[in-house]
């Protein structure tokens, strides 16, 4: 299968820059997965097409401010830093750029004690493919609180506006920290929608799915099965496996909230090919593309995706892809807002 095939043109002008004021106020598409039948609507009228029974299923995994500007350390050069994984105390899975600069041993300085020294001291130590190094970061006093004074959000690089909020690329359930980027289907819900969903007897659970370098690293590959995932971390606890179970036992349908739940929900149930589902964690690259059977996922809410991602391919797992396709070349001629501020798509 090749990777062209789930490419599109898409005006530059609908790529989202701002989230909007109102988490719900964005614009729902419906898609029909079965029939390739597509609606539009407005985003709280995802609660006339979820039912009692139901189960939503949400990823608390919370963005750490994981971008850091700073300088090497013998030449002033700017230089930046993206955190993906803690791989173990202080060192650290990053993206680098320049990389081609930054080698093995390279001393990076970030911000100032106030008399000339630096906040933050990196050192590499080792270089990956594609600008990932390995970092080991040494500083006085609480990393996370440095990290809070010196990172900033890591915007994908799409978004040129400045964002002045960084809770509004959090979603309002963030719990875990982890995440070098959102959940971004998730950002569409408030408190007030949530509750309302919850009036209806809409079940909510939680599992947890930190986004890692997946998210950043475009497909290298012609063919779509010769991509290799990068592997990201997840939790299931024994509430939610529960909850799942008694879902699928009383005929409701999982609702999978983003790309990394329903990719999570479909590792866990790998690992349970019998149904019974256990509390778990572990790490999962999971590439669901078209020929895939979907065990847990009935029914999935997203946002619109970057032309030949893999996102674009988990979509066209569950829905088909000439459906998927057809359905984004209505959402383009609507004037749908596009990736991580944008729209949103009712896939059901």
């Amino acid at each position: 299968m090749n990777v062209n095939q789930f490419d599109f043109e898409l005006p530059e002008s609908l790529i989202a820059q701002t989230p909007l004021t109102e988490r719900t106020a964005s614009r729902l598409l419906s898609l029909d997965r079965h029939t390739g039948a597509v609606g539009h609507h407005g985003f709280r009228d995802l609660a006339d097409m979820l039912n009692a029974g139901d189960t939503l299923v949400l990823n608390n995994t919370r963005v750490i401010p994981a971008r850091l500007l700073g300088v090497k350390a013998d030449t002033g050069a700017k230089v930046e830093l993206l955190l993906l994984k803690q791989l173990h105390g202080d060192r650290w899975e990053t993206l680098a750029k320049p990389g081609k600069r930054l080698k093995a041993g390279a001393q990076l300085a970030f911000g100032d004690d106030g008399t000339g020294a630096p906040l933050l001291r990196a050192t590499i130590v080792s270089e990956g493919e594609m600008g990932g190094r390995e970092i080991e970061f040494s500083y006085e006093g609480i990393f996370q609180e440095l990290l809070d004074r010196l990172g900033e959000m890591p915007l994908p690089p799409y978004i040129k506006e400045r964002l002045d909020d960084r809770e509004r690329y959090q979603t309002v359930y963030a719990k875990h920290e982890g995440s070098a980027a959102a959940p971004t289907a998730g950002l569409h819900f408030d408190e007030p929608f949530l509750d309302q969903l919850r009036a209806k007897g809409v079940q909510i659970a939680y599992i947890t799915l930190h986004v890692g370098l997946g998210t950043f690293r475009p497909m290298s590959v012609e063919q779509v099965e010769d991509h290799t995932m990068h592997a990201e971390y997840y939790e299931l606890s024994a509430d939610t496996a529960a909850q799942l179970g008694r879902t699928r036992e009383q005929g409701g349908r999982i609702v999978a909230v983003g790309t990394t739940s329903a990719r999570t929900l479909e590792t866990v149930a790998g690992k349970f090919p019998d149904g019974q589902l256990e509390a778990c964690s572990g790490w999962t690259d999971i590439f669901i593309y078209p020929g895939y059977s979907f065990k847990l996922v009935d029914a999935l809410l997203t946002n619109f995706h970057l032309p030949k991602s893999t996102l674009v391919m988990l979509v066209s797992a569950l829905a088909g892809q000439d459906h998927v396709m057809k359905a984004y070349e209505e959402a383009i001629g609507q004037q749908y807002r596009f990736f991580s501020f944008g729209d949103a798509m009712f896939i059901y």
